[in-house]
């Protein structure tokens, strides 16, 4: 039993960490990385992950996070999370954890900035109609979608389309959810056709787990997310505050809150209990991940890649309480009432756009259009579907619903 009642147990309030700055022999190293498709000289102000990480940074696609949804559409109003606060989010806490594991920052952040990179407008309403849309064309996979925008279609260099980041970025984008074909992979799904293709130019391993640095990332996500849409759901009163309180993990920071606090307004103690609770989960699995090291006893960052599993985890008792808290989620605000009838409205914006282009291919703007059309080929219904689905992907909320308007408004448009 977690006592968030004691300042001890908070994890901006425990005893002082050191941060020793060499990196662990498990780390991911800048120095040794297994480069870029597109040889380039290196920096001689920043490693290869900081320039990675600076790239991200820079894309159209990292600014059009602003206008994303995570939980809400983006219109909702200003105080709830996007998905670029909450690549923001994710970010903090995996350069915390990569920190006190003596892992490489940039590598954990950059990979925690642009693991949202391709997903569509309207989170995963949009991603379930494109998947539908797509599915005579390879599909539509979020993942294989940042893949895409990450090597192809953000331009913004004169020698190669994409952002052309290191081999142990793409991993651990790629990666996310950790291997993809072989016997450690979850799921036995074809792979998108994106990561078929790149991975036949630049093999990246993906039979095998990926670096430390991405799988921190990874679970950095979820505690970012599980929290944050606690903090929201109980603001925009979606979850109902008493209910809450008897839900695993969140019910005990939420009592501790109002224990050390009970004259605070509720969303004070809403605000103190996120806080308490990010802190245990980064603490949980800062002590299980470390014993998993010690058990395993990596000696490099390919080690890791070969363990057979995952080394950064949960302990058992916190991972099944955050089941449960999962489970609270799901059935009481992302089934809500509100999001069941947000979730029609974006679904008939998506599937109508997705039509129209696809029946109508000349009103898409002249840049989209062309890469259609390409140079000499023949255009063909699997190219434009794709161009159509990547152009749709790339939309932000608004501009999606301001689309629609405009194309399906009876008005004659100036």
């Amino acid at each position: 039993m977690r006592n968030f009642d004691k300042k001890d147990d908070r994890g901006d309030e425990m005893a002082p960490m050191t941060f020793p700055g060499p990196l662990a022999p498990y780390a991911s190293k800048a120095e040794v990385s297994r480069g870029r498709l597109h040889p380039e000289d290196e920096s001689q102000l920043r490693t290869a992950f900081q320039r990675d990480r600076d790239r991200v940074i820079h894309a159209v696609a990292f600014r059009r996070l602003k206008h994303k949804t995570q939980v809400f559409v983006a219109h909702e109003g200003d105080h709830y999370r996007t998905r670029l606060t909450h690549s923001l989010e994710v970010a903090q806490i995996a350069r915390t954890i990569a920190r006190a594991l003596q892992l490489d920052e940039d590598l954990a952040e950059c990979l925690a900035l642009a693991h949202d990179l391709g997903h569509p407008p309207f989170g995963h309403t949009g991603e379930d109609v494109l998947q539908e849309c797509m599915a005579p064309y390879d599909g539509f996979d979020h993942n294989a979608q940042t893949l895409r925008l990450l090597t192809k279609l953000e331009r913004r260099h004169a020698n190669f389309d994409g952002l052309n980041l290191t081999w142990e970025t793409l991993e651990g984008v790629v990666k996310h959810n950790g291997p993809l074909i072989g016997p450690l992979a979850e799921e036995c799904d074809p792979l998108p056709a994106a990561i078929v293709e790149y991975a036949g130019r630049h093999d990246l391993w993906l039979d095998s787990f990926p670096s430390l640095e991405a799988q921190v990332a990874s679970l950095a996500d979820d505690i970012a997310y599980n929290n944050h849409d606690a903090d929201d759901g109980l603001r925009a009163g979606l979850l109902d505050y008493a209910d809450a309180r008897d839900v695993p993990l969140l019910g005990a920071a939420i009592r501790g809150a109002e224990n050390r606090y009970p004259n605070a307004p509720r969303d004070i103690l809403i605000a103190e209990a996120v806080s308490d609770l990010i802190g245990v989960m980064v603490t949980d699995l800062l002590e299980e991940t470390r014993a998993q090291i010690e058990k395993s006893s990596p000696q490099d960052a390919d080690a890791v890649r070969r363990a057979g599993y995952a080394l950064c985890r949960f302990s058992p008792s916190l991972a099944a309480d955050l089941t449960e808290m999962s489970r609270f989620l799901q059935a009481n605000m992302y089934q809500h009432l509100k999001m069941y009838r947000e979730r029609s409205q974006a679904k008939r914006i998506v599937k109508s756009l997705f039509d129209l282009y696809f029946s109508e291919p000349e009103i898409l703007p002249p840049e989209w259009r062309a890469r259609y059309e390409g140079a000499g080929d023949t255009p063909n219904e699997a190219r434009l579907a794709r161009v159509v689905c990547d152009y749709i992907a790339g939309m932000t909320d608004r501009y999606a619903i301001r689309e629609y308007r405009r194309l399906f408004s009876v008005e004659f448009q100036d």
